[in-house]
This record gives C-alpha cells, structure tokens and sequence, in this order.
C-alpha cells in the first residue's frame, strides 16, 4: 500500500488500545457495526478513509458501495457526514485504485493514480472547499485589463469547481488571451483558498519561459505583481528560451515542494510536460516525449498525488501520436487534482480527457466584437500544384542524391509523370515556386503602397529535407523575387542548420527584418507575431488543429502597425485546401496518430495465439511495405532466411505456411536476426528530380469571406450585394433614403447604412466593397453610395469620393458668388465631405477642420444665417 501507511495485521491489532496507538497506520480486517473493513486507515487517533481490497478479476468502483457500508459501521467515530462516519473510502483489485470523498452530495468517486498519505488526508480535513468557493464566488472579477469574454470564462470555470467537476475544458480563439485569463483565474483561486500548489504545464521551455513572463508581469493588487504576493517557481531555461530583455530572478522549485508538499505551501510551479514525465516516471520515457529536450538534472522523484492541488494544462490540444498522449494522460493523472485544460483547438482526445468543455471563445466572435482581425483570401492556381509535373522524353533534368546532395544534370530518356502528392517530395519545379512567388509579391506591392509598409509574411513550406529542401528552394527564390537583400528572408525551422531559431523567432516578430519567414512547422503554434499579415500555404495539411493552429498566428490584432485591420491567407492550391476545412466540424474526431506496434510484438502474438487473423494480416501489410522499400541488395539479405529472399512471395504465401507449419514458421519469424532484418534492410536510393524546364501557369483571384465563412469571389460577392440591396429598403432606412429620398440624407443615416452594411452575413464593409469593385470593375475608391446605388441599378456611374463632392458642390455653388472668408469654409466643407459624405451641425463643434476656425457660430455668421439651408443642399446634392 505505502505512500506513508504502515500495515497492521489482524493478528497484531489489539482493539483494546486507543487508536493513536496506531497512528499513520492501514489496519487490516477492521471491526465495524456492519463486518470487517479490508483496511481502515488511523490517522491522529481517528479512522479517516476505509479500503476495500478484491481480486484482480473484479472492477474496483462498483466494491465502494461496501466501503460506504463500513464507513456508516463506524458507530464510535467522531465524524458523522449524512451517516457516513469515515469521509474518505477507497477500492482497489491491486491495479487499479477508485475513491470517494463522501463528506459533500456531489462529489463523484473517481479514479486515482495511488493512495492519499495521512498528510494528505488530514490537509484536506483541515480545509473548508464548500467556505472557500463561496469566498471565491463572491470576490469581485474587476482586474482592470480583463476583458468581457475573459470574465465569463472566469465565471464559468469558478462555477464547474463549485459544482465539484474536477477536469474541464476552456476552448478560446487563437490570440484572446488565454494564458491571461488563466493567471487571472488561478490567482482568484488561490486568493480564496481554493487552490494552494498549482501546476501550470506547457509542452516547450520557451513557452514556459513566457508563463512565467506572464505571472511577473500580472498586477495582481494594486502596486503588487502575481510573483511579489505568491512563490512562481519554474524548471531550469536556457539562453534561448529567453528575450533579450527578459530579466527576473531564477527560481527553481525545491525538491521538497514535490517530494513532501506542506498545507503552509502556496505556488506555482511552471514546467514542461516532458520534465513533469520524466520526475514521475523516469528517463526511460523520453523516447516517447517528442523533440522537446530534457535537462540532464532531470530525474525520477517520489511525488505524491496530492503534490498540486490545480493543474493547468496549456495547449492541450499537442501529442499527436498515441505514446505522446498516453505520456501527457499518464502524467496528469498522476495527481488528485483539479484539471483545467486550455486549447484553442479541441480536438477528441481533449474533450474525451477533460468531459466537460465549460467554455467556448470562438474566433468568429472574437472578430465580431473587434478583439480579433478577420483574414480574406487569394487562392492562387497553379497548373503544377493542381496537376502535377509530366516531364517529356529529351528533357533536361537534374538527379539529386537526397544523402550526399551530388547533382548530375542529364536528358529524359523517357516520359515521366509525377501527381501532386509527389511535387516536393520526388520533384520540383523551380519555375513553379519562382512564379507563385511573384504572384504574392503583387499583392505585397499593393499592399506597401497603400499602408506604407511591406507586409510580414510567413510561408509554410512543405519540407525542410537536408539537399532537397523546400524551404531552402524558397528562400532563395524570395531573396531573388523580392530583391531585398538576404537579411529580408529568413528560414526558421527546427533543422540543424538553423542557428537559434528562437531567438530567429523573437527578431522575426520584434524588428523590420526579416520580413519574410520561411518555416514548416515550428511557427505553427504557440508563438505570437501581431503583426503578421500574410500566411502563405504551400504545403499541403490535413489536419485540422494543425491549419486552425497556422492561421492563428495572424489574427491578432497589430502591435506596431495599429491598422491593422485584416490578414491575407494565400491558398496556393486553388482554393481546395480551403474548402477542405469548411466541411470539417469544430471539434473534430481527429485521433492522435496511432503508434505503430513493434514488429516482434505483432509476432509474439501470433505465437501467443491473440486474435491471431487480425496479427497475421497486420504482419502481411509488414512484409509488403519492405517489398516497396527494399533494394536489390536486400535482396539478398533476406535470401539467408527465405527462398529467393523474395519478401512479396513470401508474404503471400504466409497464411499457408502458417497453417501448414506452425512451428517452423514461428521459429523462422522468432529468430532475433530475422527480426533485426525487418528493420535494418537495406532501402532502395530515394529520388528527387529538378525540373528545369517545366513551366507553370500560376494566377491568383482575390476573395472576401463573409461573416458566414463563405467565400466570394469578386463577381458573386458584388451580386449577393446587389441582391441585399434590392431586398432590404424598407428594413434599412439609408437605402431607402439613397434610393428614393436624397434630401433626407444625414450623417446619422450614413453611419447607419455602414453598420447595416457590415452586420449582414456577407460582411459588406466598405473595404470589401471597394476592393471587389476594384477588381470587377478596375474602379478603384468607389464611395459607398456609388456602390449602393450600382447595387440597385447596374447602370449607375461608380464615383470616388472625391467625384461625388465635386459634382455637389457645382450643382449647389452654380450661379453664386462668394466672399473669400465664405470661400474659406467652403473648402473645409468639401474637404470634410470628401472623408465623411454627410454633414450636420454638430461637425462644426467636432470636428478640429472647423473647431480651429471658430466652430458653428462663426460659420453661421459668416453665410449670414443661411449655412443650415446650405448644409441641407450639400447633403441632398451628395446622395443624389
């Protein structure tokens, strides 16, 4: 049993004496008014927890009904929770453990990693959860940097702990602030008592190292900071894990905290997941843990269970293979505490971990109430992307060897054709990239005109093979396309040959170069780049955390460039990958990708006789995925073992010889040289082949998404406009008014058409009108009543802004004279129409273009009372 309880067997209890005879002790065989408890477990003169302990064939959870039964036998027992007279019950068949608090109606038996110690036991005696959630829920959630959502997101969290859920699910948009939300979260938690050790768990050390950032930098009282008011401890960091400016003190977790956690104890303790596995379980689980990189400090610990009493799982979409999963389960369940998980990409091992989804955040909303930006998109065809690369016979080529980099240029002695699944894995077109290259950097061109300032690019690429990468093709493409120099393009991704990419990452994202990043994965997920504004996808994705993931890094909005008010998705396949995510759900049913068993384990069991016609077949798709990849001198390696050393016909022939030969077959597959064989074959060369003289035809089509997640293109989106404009002139009065009734024009009218505009499903601002114009009707600034009015009649002129004043203004002006100061005013008024198309009186207070030169009175003075007839006739003028 351990974990602090020493055995005391029937034969050496004597009930005669007092309990605290037995102090921290697991008496066996326990007298009770209803049987002998198993196991009651005496703790300061007091049986605190009753256990009940079956054989292994039996389930655990159901044997807790009898526990409850002993625990209302305790007939001498000071404690008394709805008749129960021991709080804490426990059943376990030697493998698995469940337990029950019973002291409060809705706490549920759970599952647990091991047994509480008598420390444990009585810390959570000694505190009051029913006093300190109401302490909680009646702390006032006024921080004054939180945010509406973020408030709620408290306030649903704060209300499943009181319902007593121990595991739940806050799912919230890419860029909202989560790890905020949270900081704010656990410091209400631990204010109130609720929590005391907290574990704040990511899966990198660089975005550990931002936690902790974020709790330094956490006012949580006035002239207090999180750090100043509770202990913040963290794993060791290296240089890299760091900015540049990134000063505080290094605090690293004592060893007690772990091994011997007191009630007195109240921190948090930030760390990767794979440090956490590692003190748990050993080094013999780094294999499973990814890349992430354990330090050598790192080692096993006898950590109890109740060692936190909250956890915090950041990003707990990651671990996308099976053993990277059961590694982060594993860890977490390791401890009886409260579990909160923090995504902003539920996924189903996620949702089926955390049950309960307490809280949702979506990027649609966060872009409806402006926290976020909402991204448009240029699909961008490419003949070679969409069709693949067919080489004709005499063509010239270049052959790389993958392993050394050696290049031999030399003709097509025959045709080849090579699909889109293998464009960057077996070939590529250098004209292909140059050109889709090109066709961005018009965009950017337009962009830089218009905001002056290139915009920050990052390009997902779809490998970084050592002599065959794309990313490296791609990088010197962009520093030759963009003709910026070599500083402006940088590759950022996990391969060797990047120095620092971290700290490559923190200049990509702090200073003007570069201003072009090259990456395949590394930037797809927990970095913040505010002022990204385009994402490029050339490479191909599936699944559906990793895309939302990539988008992510673009929608906040700008740090530097506070205009930003949109990002740009380049689809480079024509749209489909696009499509292919519209039709894929929220929370997908996507599964971490499953490990593949070792081929001597698929064996053993055919030997073992387990579910030996579904191994035999595992086996033969074995043996027929080394026919693919085996070389000739394979070949021969396996002619030692096998007839011909022709693996396919042996594959084939498999189920007869098993049936014929059983054991001469097993002992063949047994053989431990036969086995290394399965691994260490020789392959056959991998291929790649440079197409110099394939040609793409690549364009590109801008489109708008709606509010809706549709996209349109030019054409469509300027119909479905036309459409809402006919539809809608008795529910949107400023329609009507443009349509039907001019003199009625207003500012208070035009603000409302811009609103109505922009709330309709489509998104009908007026950047998105004015650049579907653009390109429908190479009309650039067309003004939102030219575009209304078009809307309503396709033959209606399109006009700037500058167009339509002046046209209203010699309409009204015509056959006056005026004096120079009346000439004066005149000119702000235009000006002052030119931006806003309407005036009222109220602008001539506002606005400084008037306040400056004496505001309303002098105005009115100077056009001797008759400025609102005036203003009144401009207005008509301009929507007429």
């Amino acid at each position: 049993m351990d974990a602090g309880w020493r055995i005391v067997r029937q034969k050496d209890f004597d009930p005669a004496k007092p309990l605290t005879a037995y102090d921290r002790c697991a008496i066996e065989e326990y007298p009770t008014d209803n049987g002998p408890a198993d196991y009651a477990l005496s703790v300061n003169g007091q049986i605190y927890g009753i256990v009940e302990a079956k054989k292994l064939s039996l389930g655990p959870q159901n044997v807790l009904l009898q526990a409850e039964r002993y625990s209302k036998g305790l007939s001498n027992s000071p404690f008394n929770f709805r008749g129960f007279r021991a709080p804490y019950l426990y059943s376990t068949n030697g493998e698995v453990i469940w337990h029950h608090d019973i002291r409060h109606k809705l706490n549920r038996s759970r599952e647990i990693f091991g047994f509480h110690t008598p420390d444990a036991l009585l810390e959570l005696m000694s505190r009051d959860f029913e006093a300190d959630c109401e302490k909680l829920l009646a702390v006032p959630n006024d921080h004054e940097l939180i945010r509406p959502y973020q408030k709620e997101a408290n306030a649903e969290t704060e209300k499943a702990i009181s319902e007593r859920k121990r595991a739940m699910l806050l799912a919230m948009a890419t860029g909202t602030g989560k790890t905020f939300t949270l900081v704010n979260e656990i410091y209400r938690l631990m204010k109130s008592g609720v929590a005391k050790r907290v574990l704040f768990l990511v899966d990198r050390r660089a975005l550990a190292a931002q936690a902790v950032k974020a709790f330094a930098s956490f006012g949580a009282e006035p002239g207090l900071k999180f750090n100043q008011i509770y202990e913040v401890y963290h794993q060791q960091f290296q240089k890299d894990d760091l900015e540049e400016d990134d000063k505080w003190d290094p605090k690293v977790l004592p060893k007690g905290y772990l091994k011997d956690p007191k009630p007195a104890h109240a921190f948090v303790y930030v760390a990767t997941i794979q440090r956490m596995a590692v003190n748990l379980f050993g080094r013999n689980v780094i294999p499973d843990l990814g890349a992430e990189v354990v330090e050598e400090d790192a080692e096993q610990e006898s950590i109890p269970i109740h060692a936190f009493d909250l956890i915090i799982a950041d990003e707990c979409h990651r671990g996308y293979t099976a053993s990277e999963t059961a590694i982060w389960r594993q860890a977490m369940d390791h401890f009886d505490a409260i579990k909160i998980g923090l995504t902003a990409t539920p996924a189903a091992h996620t949702t089926s971990y955390f049950k309960d989804v307490v809280y949702r955040y979506e990027y649609e909303r966060a872009v409806r109430e402006g926290f976020l930006v909402d991204y448009d998109v240029v699909t961008i065809k490419s003949n070679v992307r969409m069709q693949g690369v067919f080489l004709k016979e005499g063509e010239q080529v270049s052959f790389v060897d993958p392993e050394t980099g050696l290049k031999q240029l030399d003709e097509l002695e025959d045709e080849r054709q090579y699909d889109t699944t293998e464009i960057e894995q077996k070939v590529t077109s250098p004209d292909s990239n140059r050109k889709i290259l090109e066709e961005i950097k018009k965009y950017a061109d337009e962009h830089e005109a218009e905001y002056g300032r290139f915009p920050k690019t990052l390009i997902f690429a779809a490998n970084d093979l050592a002599h065959t990468s794309h990313a490296d093709q791609l990088v010197n493409t962009a520093q030759d396309v963009f003709g910026h120099g070599d500083a402006f393009v940088a590759k950022i991704t996990g391969s060797k040959n990047v120095d620092r990419p971290l700290q490559r990452i923190r200049e990509f994202r702090n200073r003007p170069e570069p201003a072009i990043v090259v990456t395949v994965d590394m930037l797809s997920t927990g970095v913040d780049i505010p002022d990204l504004e385009y994402i490029v996808f050339l490479r191909p994705v599936k699944s559906r955390i990793l895309f939302e993931q990539m988008i992510g890094r673009g929608t906040r909005k700008g740090e530097r460039h506070k205009d930003k008010s949109h990002f740009v998705v380049f689809d480079c396949f024509d749209g489909t990958l696009l499509e292919y995510f519209k039709k894929v759900t929220g929370i997908t049913a996507e599964p971490p990708l499953k490990e593949t068993r070792a081929i001597e384990e698929v064996i053993e069991a055919i030997w073992q006789n387990q579910d030996r016609e579904y191994n035999t077949r595992c086996l033969i798709k074995r043996f027929r995925r080394i026919e693919k990849e085996m070389s000739a001198e394979a070949r021969e390696e396996f002619a030692a073992f096998i007839s011909d050393g022709d693996i396919g016909r042996f594959a084939a022939s498999f189920p007869r010889l098993l049936k014929d030969d059983f054991t001469g077959t097993m002992k063949l597959l047994r053989d431990k040289n036969f086995q290394d064989l399965l691994y260490s074959y020789s392959r056959k060369k991998r291929t790649f082949v440079i197409a110099h003289e394939t040609v793409d035809t690549v364009s590109s089509e801008w489109r708008v998404r709606g509010a809706d997640g549709k996209e349109y293109k030019p054409a469509d989106y300027l119909a479905a406009f036309s459409q809402f404009v006919k539809e809608n002139p008795a529910q949107i009065d400023a329609i009507r008014i443009l349509l039907k009734r001019p003199k009625d024009w207003r500012t208070d009218a035009l603000s409302e058409l811009q609103k109505k505009l922009a709330e309709a499903p489509q998104r009908f601002t007026v950047k998105n009108l004015q650049a579907a114009h653009k390109l429908r009707y190479d009309k650039a600034l067309a003004d939102i009543i030219s575009m209304v009015k078009r809307g309503a009649n396709d033959a209606s002129p399109l006009l700037t802004a500058e167009e339509r004043v002046s046209g209203a203004f010699d309409r009204v002006t015509a056959g006056q004279s005026f004096s120079p100061e009346q000439r004066q005013w005149l000119d702000r008024i235009r000006a002052h129409l030119v931006e806003n198309l309407s005036i009222d009186k109220e602008d001539f207070d506002t606005f400084p273009i008037f306040e400056r030169a004496g505001g309303w009175a002098r105005a009115r003075n100077v056009f001797a009372g008759q400025l609102p007839q005036l203003i009144h006739q401009f207005n008509e003028a301009i929507a007429a």
